[in-house]
């Protein structure tokens, strides 16, 4: 790979980075923001009606499920900038082959190659043992 081509994901992976910081921040507000009170019309801060409180309840835990989702691509979006400093971005962890430039544009953080990646999928998948 060359230097030009590791700048670029270099600056990539940053943006990406940049992102997600925004959402995980955007959806931690939401997740963590109190359910009824006055600013859903309600003059407590508590649901009156149960289904207002398991809409509330879902919603919660969808936002709450996202946030984990962000926060685990920006660790990965860490950890690829961190093997671009230590000089092991674009190897698969596993073979230590090269992984493609045409996966690494789709995927950035890519950890490994795509037959690895592939068997590491069909291992977990239930009875492909």
């Amino acid at each position: 790979m060359t230097k030009t081509q590791l700048k670029a994901f270099q600056e990539q992976l940053r943006q990406i980075g940049k992102r997600l910081k925004g959402e995980v921040s955007t959806l931690a507000t939401e997740a963590l923001q109190k359910t009824g009170g006055a600013g859903s019309g309600n003059l407590s801060d508590t649901p009156v009606h149960p289904a207002d409180l398991a809409s509330d309840n879902y919603e919660q835990g969808v936002a709450l499920s996202l946030l984990e989702n962000q926060e685990q691509r920006l660790e990965e979006v860490a950890a690829a900038l961190e093997r671009i400093r230590q000089g092991s971005f674009g190897r698969c962890e596993d073979c230590g082959r090269g992984i493609s430039i045409e996966r690494l544009k789709v995927l950035p953080f890519a950890r490994h190659c795509v037959r690895c990646s592939e068997q590491a999928q069909s291992r977990s998948v239930p009875g492909n043992l």
